[in-house]
């Protein structure tokens, strides 16, 4: 049985198209208890966007001046306009009301971007997981995504143990960050990339041909960032079609290529990311990636945890 939770939420990206699934999730979330606040945001609309800028920056701002912080902040959805926010967030206020707090900021895709510059300015741990509409509001709720959901944001210590391809062997410490791999290199060169040293990289994204990915990954490397890392978890990459013109090139010959070139761990096949089954991970959180047989773990703790 659930506990009941108050859940804000923030909409900094793009327009929610699909209003029947948000509908669906928040009525889904109260039939298990749960108080959500903040509906307006979900109907909400400027151009492509959910509101102008000033409203969708509103909405993190704000946190910073609640008296009563929710237990979970969850983003509506995600497609573009989180980086347009970025200089304007205000960073010294939400450190001071949510640092060291029970509460959870949680999404993915665009919203990466405010993740990992909250993570970068602020030390916040936020959770890469699912968002309202296309999450907790799909047509059938994953029971995979809302059992891990609840775990990583409930349990102290969170073991995540998957099937992988990958012909590594070993066991890797190190900070787990990470999230959509385009939004990750947008921040390349800029204040809001967080300095992972000894970092366990996660990464997923979506419509991206497997030439693409890599060049992203050629660009992180050539950034020096790679070089700083323990390993690389690889998510799910989905909504991608081949063509005979790929010739055997895949996201299989990519992840050989990276482990090949740059001698660098990559463990394969997490169910994280664009897909209806996603794992929940706290960016900024203390990791143990372990990989034997093809049997990999992801363990991670001293992140927030609700009470």
């Amino acid at each position: 049985m659930l506990t009941a939770r108050s859940i804000r939420l923030i909409a900094p990206s793009g327009y929610c198209h699909n209003q029947d699934a948000a509908a669906r999730a928040v009525a889904r979330l109260q039939a298990e208890g749960h108080v959500v606040e903040n509906q307006a945001a979900i109907t909400r609309r400027f151009q492509r966007f959910a509101g102008n800028d000033e409203q969708r920056l509103a909405d993190i701002n704000h946190l910073a001046q609640l008296s009563t912080l929710p237990d979970i902040v969850l983003a509506v959805r995600g497609g573009y306009g989180a980086s347009r926010l970025l200089d304007q967030l205000d960073y010294v206020g939400l450190q001071r009301r949510l640092l060291n707090q029970p509460v959870a900021l949680c999404g993915h895709s665009d919203f990466t971007v405010i993740q990992l510059a909250l993570l970068a300015q602020t030390g916040l741990m936020t959770f890469s997981g699912p968002m309202l509409a296309g999450n907790f509001g799909a047509p059938t709720l994953s029971e995979f995504t809302h059992a891990h959901f609840w775990q990583a944001l409930t349990s102290p210590t969170v073991k995540v143990n998957w099937r992988s391809e990958s012909p590594h062997s070993g066991r890797w410490q190190g900070t787990l960050w990470g999230g959509n791999l385009a939004m990750i290199n947008t921040l390349i060169g800029t204040p809001w990339m967080p300095q992972i040293d000894g970092g366990i990289l996660v990464i997923e994204d979506v419509n991206e041909h497997p030439f693409r990915i890599e060049r992203m990954l050629i660009q992180l490397h050539q950034s020096g960032i790679l070089a700083r890392q323990r390993a690389i978890v690889t998510g799910s990459f989905t909504s991608t079609a081949l063509s005979a013109y790929d010739n055997g090139f895949n996201f299989a010959t990519v992840w050989q290529r990276i482990r090949d070139e740059y001698q660098i761990p990559v463990i394969s096949d997490l169910a994280f990311g664009h897909d209806t089954d996603t794992v929940t991970l706290a960016l900024g959180a203390s990791a143990t990636l372990s990989c034997q047989n093809n049997e990999a773990e992801l363990a991670f703790t001293g992140h927030p945890t609700l009470r």
